[in-house]
């Protein structure tokens, strides 16, 4: 039995009075990738950065429904969202490394968390750098600042910025689309090794992207979800014609 890390249930999520998404239940199973597609200001990145109550920090927003991780409702009022957002980490369409050296950046949300011992901070460190493929390109320039790093080698530190602080699910949004196409494939691969440690929910406009890097695809339309199943399902037998319309390209 497939061993389902987080799901939703008839979650929705209004901006003031404007219901962004309806209804949604979705199951992410552990260490797949399940990949949200479909047409800009669909509800793929509110539904994403629901999942870490990223939204929280807009006004007038609300929620109904549940979503769970483990076995605890995020929304609960006792919930912890620091503690929360260490747990389900989040990799950003911009890479976003601060203007410090790569090794603090990887580091830093281990220091905010309070680890001051060295030997583990260099540890991580190294290990977060390695996870994200960017370790030999690196290694001989920890101190040097991350702001000198290609647009492809930033977006990896920022991968390895959030795997630092051990989370149990990676959500990115968009994380390849201002790259060009070598780095691409170099975030492509690193997801498909993530898996193996992590689960990962992952936003793209990209629909080849999609195909080649996840498990699962959830089809997004007016803030619903529309159809949700394996990739391979979606892409070559969707059960709707809705689905099939925008996987070909007649739409979106």
């Amino acid at each position: 039995m497939p061993e389902i890390k987080m799901y939703t249930r008839r979650f929705n999520f209004y901006y003031r009075d404007f219901r962004a998404l309806t209804n949604i239940d979705m199951d992410i199973e552990k260490n797949k990738v399940t990949a949200l597609i479909g047409p800009s200001g669909c509800g793929k990145s509110t539904f994403l950065r629901s999942l870490n109550r990223m939204n929280d920090i807009i006004p007038g927003t609300k929620v109904e429904g549940t979503i769970v991780l483990g076995e605890q409702n995020i929304y609960e009022k006792n919930v912890d969202v620091v503690d929360l957002r260490r747990r389900v980490g989040m990799v950003f369409q911009k890479s976003n490394p601060f203007p410090k050296s790569i090794f603090d950046n990887v580091a830093y949300g281990l220091r905010i968390n309070g680890e001051r011992n060295r030997s583990l901070l260099a540890q991580r460190v190294e290990k977060s750098l390695k996870d994200s493929a960017l370790w030999e390109e690196v290694h001989d320039r920890l101190h040097h600042s991350a702001m000198d790093l290609s647009g492809g080698q930033q977006q990896r530190l920022c991968i390895a910025r959030a795997l630092a602080v051990q989370p149990e699910v990676i959500l990115m949004d968009e994380p390849a689309s201002a790259l060009d196409p070598i780095a691409t494939q170099k975030i492509e691969e690193l997801i498909f090794d993530l898996k193996k440690a992590y689960t990962i929910v992952i936003v793209t406009h990209n629909m080849q992207q999609a195909a080649r890097v996840s498990d699962y695809t959830g089809f997004f339309y007016l803030g619903e979800l529309v159809e949700f199943g394996e990739t391979d399902q979606i892409f070559t037998n969707p059960k709707l014609k809705k689905t099939e319309d925008y996987v070909t390209g007649r739409f979106g």
